[in-house]
């Protein structure tokens, strides 16, 4: 009987690499053990693969990242065995293409399958559509934003009681002002080479079209005038050589090499939001939630973002940030010119704001015990209504 077992929970992803969705995966992971339960992870690896290691959850390696209908069709044995030897109670699937085989795998084990949608799926065609909808099948599906749950409700047809809004949240023991050295942030500013007394405008974001980075690009063009500014865009490129090459065409063709340069990684992000004295998140389309807002308001600095999207429930404008009509770079460059004038006091309160703002909504620990009780209200309809050991947060 279920209740005479510790529940076990797989949680299955493409990738450990960066980025909300794994953050979330990892936090969920470590939480499940702390509750007493057996976590498990499901993904083909990848460079933090160490942090569920360290959370003492189990890892198991799988081609789950694979979009190729054969070894999707392979997967389904793959995770049915799993799910067998496990005694897995919950199948918890975070992207669309393991989705289709965990789904199938669940069908007759006794295994409850749930998602969570970490963003609005684009489609242009019904097999688009149709490939999307997996994401809607689960007993439970978590969005991450009111943004993805009004998404799923307007193009799917589900009952509103299986979707969940559950925002993603960020560890504030990591992101809060008092956690970062000076030393910290002196190493990321000579890292960056910023020139003395600059004021640093923060794009972080990988390069690739829609976060925008054309946009700021045009806004800076209308500030490059002025000598105490220097901008940094802060991604990898992924592989996407032609698209870091037009960025740098651009700059130089506004006649910003000075003032504008591209960082590819930075391995301290607390740190680099505290080198930062305006954070930018510039996308032109809507993000499911968007991290940087929120970190950014976390270490109390002043973020411009788009106003569409997760933004819209992050930032509280003119409260915590603005926020800017997308692909605008005018007003872009109108709420720079704000946000650089502000005065100290004015920067001050924001920054209590921001960071009130984000512990009362948008911490790693809401996050958990939210979806601990998700898991818990799935493991008590298998009991028939009897509550089930571990997940004490929904008892």
């Amino acid at each position: 009987m279920l209740n005479d077992k510790t529940p076990v929970v797989m949680q299955i992803i493409p990738r450990l690499g960066e980025g909300g969705a794994e953050q979330g995966c990892i936090d969920v992971a470590a939480e499940l053990v702390r509750e007493g339960c057996k976590s498990i992870v499901v993904s083909n690896g990848g460079p933090r693969l160490h942090e569920i290691m360290r959370a003492k959850a189990d890892h198991i390696t799988a081609p789950v990242h694979s979009k190729n209908p054969f070894v999707m069709y392979g997967n389904i044995a793959r995770i049915r065995n799993l799910i067998k030897t496990h005694q897995v109670d919950i199948v918890h699937v975070r992207s669309r293409a393991p989705a289709w085989s965990a789904w199938f795998a669940c069908q007759g084990t006794g295994a409850t399958f749930m998602t969570t949608c970490h963003a609005p799926y684009n489609f242009n065609n019904p097999i688009k559509r149709f490939y999307n909808a997996i994401m809607t099948k689960g007993k439970a599906v978590i969005a991450i934003s009111e943004y993805v749950a009004n998404y799923i409700h307007a193009n799917y047809v589900i009952e509103p009681q299986r979707v969940h809004v559950i925002p993603r949240g960020i560890d504030l023991s990591k992101f809060s002002p008092n956690a970062v050295s000076a030393e910290r942030v002196i190493s990321v500013s000579q890292d960056w080479r910023i020139p003395d007394g600059a004021s640093v405008i923060l794009l972080p974001g990988r390069l690739t079209r829609w976060k925008g980075h054309h946009v700021l690009i045009e806004a800076l063009s209308s500030l490059k005038d002025r000598k105490d500014i220097f901008c940094v865009l802060l991604g990898s490129d992924q592989g996407r050589r032609e698209y870091r090459q037009e960025l740098e065409l651009a700059i130089n063709e506004k006649g910003l090499n000075g003032l504008i340069r591209i960082v590819d990684h930075c391995r301290d992000m607390p740190a680099a939001y505290m080198a930062a004295s305006i954070v930018v998140s510039a996308s032109t389309d809507p993000e499911g939630f968007g991290r940087v807002p929120v970190e950014a308001q976390a270490m109390g600095r002043p973020i411009i973002a788009t106003d569409h999207g997760g933004a819209t429930e992050t930032v509280i404008h003119n409260e915590t940030g603005w926020l800017v009509p997308p692909n605008d770079p005018d007003t872009l460059a109108a709420a720079l010119e704000h946000a650089l004038a502000l005065s100290q006091d004015g920067r001050a309160k924001l920054a209590e704001n921001a960071m009130a703002n984000v512990a009362a909504k948008f911490t790693r620990e809401k996050m958990v015990d939210s979806v601990m009780n998700v898991y818990a209200a799935l493991l008590e309809a298998k009991l028939g209504g009897r509550k089930p050991e571990g997940l004490s947060k929904a008892a």
